[in-house]
């Protein structure tokens, strides 16, 4: 009746080996590193950058942990601060000797301090939120204003060019804050001139009117929806463009999000420096495509035999060849509306891109008379140029082209995020900023583990106290419970802050209720008279469908925290949600495991170690339980 079958027991043996080896990490700590990941587009980092860095730490006569190529950086870890700052400084001295153009980005770090066996099985600890590790805080405003004038302005462009193809004349177009103001001379180009605009550009709600001087006039607004879709795409696109910023701050997870209709939170755990974290989240960057020259002159400039031609500049492409680039420019990032990564016709990896009706212009005409030659894309920051790509033209271009060839598709994927995320969508003020020291994060880290611990020592000395051995064993799977909670945590590498302890915290609580919720089941059962296997099995049997009712609800509950909450609350939600159900799971199998493996072969089970069991006057006691099992 209360036998487990031995693949049920192995299943928790697994289940407990895998929670001890994923919570393992955590309790290693972490350890000072120095991060080495690239500062400029052209520049990629391989494995062989690793090696690099050991012959530079080596040749400083320091001794790293281990130096190991991790995502698109390298990562040296330390013993110690001190070392860890000389490190920084060899590889700063080794990698950047130009100073004001370096090539490397070396930040300091922090990095587990687990064995390598462990980081082998990606066991790797939970990341810590700002309140916990200590950083910086930003609350940035974007200026819709600007963005709506930005499309405004793009739309009175894309209004001339459409009228232009059309050979609808009119007699000026003026924009007056977001709406445009088209004057006619007579009706009939007016009236077609609106049907056109009308069939074309759906975002904007265009009315007649007349104008101060009799003018015969067409104004257009920009409808709400178009609005609200503007600025949402400028929220969208300034996150993406700080994401692909604040990786060179060397942040292991940045949370980056949006508050309001129109504010940004950044939080940067690990980073104490903020002067240099506003500096990189809070530059512009511009885009340019531009012609190369391909004349004898400018090879000759290319391989330093002869001065750069007059009109021209020198730039360094992907791969460190040195390419010259004529100063006209032909488009800016302004024109490009999207880039997205993709496959051409040979299915090799591409990047396609889409750009305005001025832009599109420009290009016809451009890529008509340059077929063959290359153009350079180039991406500005703190007045500084890099040549993304440069492709040779193939064709006439229009307002969607695409960019192939001698890519893989990592790098048409990145090709195409610094097309999209190389410049704000919009201007951004900071508005708040606040630095959290690492002192104040271990305090936090301390008084959390204290509230977990107390909070555990509180609930296992009432249970076995009140429960006696069901207790006892409602104390282990509430431990088990806990041991889950955090591998679950640590194999998602979810970000714990405070919060998150609190609903660990919570956790407790609610997984120890489905404990007590079978014990007095049980108690019930002793009470009624039944046998204590009886009792034991009836009682497991009939609180699953109270503990799988009061769960469920509750689970409903963390899910919408889960949907509708952000920030510090969508942190809750998650340990909330996988706290109920490891919660099911250890209170139910785990416990009864235990209860199985201890009363399950007794053959004359008299009674059970549960507590006082108050039975009404006038009920008899069952007989002993006898297992008729040869």
């Amino acid at each position: 009746m209360n036998r487990y079958p031995w693949w049920k027991y192995a299943v928790l043996a697994l289940a407990l080996v895998v929670g001890l080896i994923y919570t393992l990490p955590n309790y290693f700590g972490e350890a000072p590193a120095v991060q080495v990941s690239s500062g400029k587009v052209t520049l990629k980092l391989d494995a062989g950058t690793t090696q690099r860095v050991r012959d530079v730490l080596a040749a400083a006569s320091l001794q790293p942990d281990f130096v190991q190529f991790e995502g698109n950086s390298v990562k040296a870890r330390f013993a110690d601060t001190d070392t860890q700052i000389k490190g920084k400084d060899a590889l700063t001295k080794a990698l950047n000797p130009d100073a004001n153009d370096p090539s490397y980005i070396i930040a300091l770090n922090l990095v587990s301090r687990s064995p390598q066996w462990l980081t082998s099985l990606h066991a790797l600890p939970m990341y810590l939120g700002l309140d916990l590790r200590g950083g910086v805080h930003f609350l940035l405003q974007v200026d819709m204003k600007a963005a709506l004038t930005q499309r405004a302005e793009a739309l009175s462009t894309d209004v001339r060019s459409a009228m232009r193809d059309k050979s609808l004349r009119h007699a000026g177009i003026s924009r007056d804050g977001n709406s445009l103001q088209i004057a006619f001379r007579d009706v009939a180009t007016r009236t077609a001139a609106e049907a056109l605009l009308n069939e074309s550009f759906a975002d904007l709600q265009w009315t007649e009117s007349a104008g101060a001087n009799g003018d015969l006039m067409l104004s257009g607004v920009l409808k709400e929806a178009a609005i609200r879709k503007v600025k949402e795409e400028a929220i969208k696109k300034n996150i993406t463009t700080l994401h692909n910023r604040v990786n060179e701050l060397g942040v292991s997870e940045p949370v980056i999000q949006q508050q309001g209709a129109d504010r940004v939170v950044v939080q940067l755990p690990g980073v104490q420096d903020t002067a240099k974290a506003k500096d990189i989240i809070g530059r512009t960057a511009t885009l340019e495509l531009r012609m190369v020259d391909d004349g004898p002159e400018a090879a000759a400039a290319a391989t330093g035999a002869a001065p750069v031609p007059f009109g021209t500049e020198r730039f360094v492409e992907r791969g460190g060849s040195p390419l010259i680039v004529k100063r006209q420019v032909i488009i800016t990032g302004d024109n490009l509306t999207d880039a997205q990564p993709g496959f051409d016709d040979q299915q090799q990896p591409a990047v396609h891109l889409n750009v305005d009706a001025k832009g599109a212009r420009i290009m016809r005409d451009v890529s008509r008379d340059n077929i063959g030659k290359r153009m350079a894309i180039i991406l500005f920051e703190k007045g500084k140029g890099e040549v993304v790509t440069a492709p040779a033209i193939r064709g006439e271009l229009g307002n969607r082209f695409q960019i192939s060839g001698r890519m893989t598709t990592q790098e048409a994927n990145d090709t195409a995020l610094l097309l999209r995320a190389g410049s704000l969508s919009a201007p951004m003020e900071f508005i708040e900023e606040r630095t959290i020291g690492p002192s104040l994060g271990a305090d936090n880290i301390a008084k959390g583990f204290y509230s977990v611990t107390y909070g555990f020592l509180a609930i296992a000395i009432f249970m076995c106290l009140y429960y006696m051995l069901f207790g006892m064993f409602s104390t282990l799977a509430l431990a088990f419970n806990l041991l889950m909670l955090l591998a679950l945590l640590s194999m998602l590498q979810a970000t714990l802050s405070l919060p998150g302890i609190a609903a660990i915290a919570l956790a407790l609580g609610m997984a120890i209720d489905s404990n007590v919720l079978i014990n007095e089941r049980v108690r019930e059962e002793l009470r009624n008279g039944s046998s204590p296997q009886a009792a034991i099995h009836a009682g497991y049997e009939r609180a699953w469908a109270t503990i799988l009712d009061s769960n469920v609800t509750t689970l409903i509950a963390g899910l919408a925290l889960l949907a509708f909450g952000s920030g510090p609350i969508k942190g809750f939600a998650i340990v909330h949600c996988l706290g109920i159900l490891t919660s099911m799971f250890s209170a139910v199998m785990f416990s009864r495991g235990l209860v199985n493996l201890w009363y399950g072969r007794q053959k004359k089970l008299k009674a059970v170690a549960i507590g006082q069991v108050w039975r009404p006057e006038g009920t008899e006691v069952a007989a002993p339980d006898v297992d008729a099992t040869p």
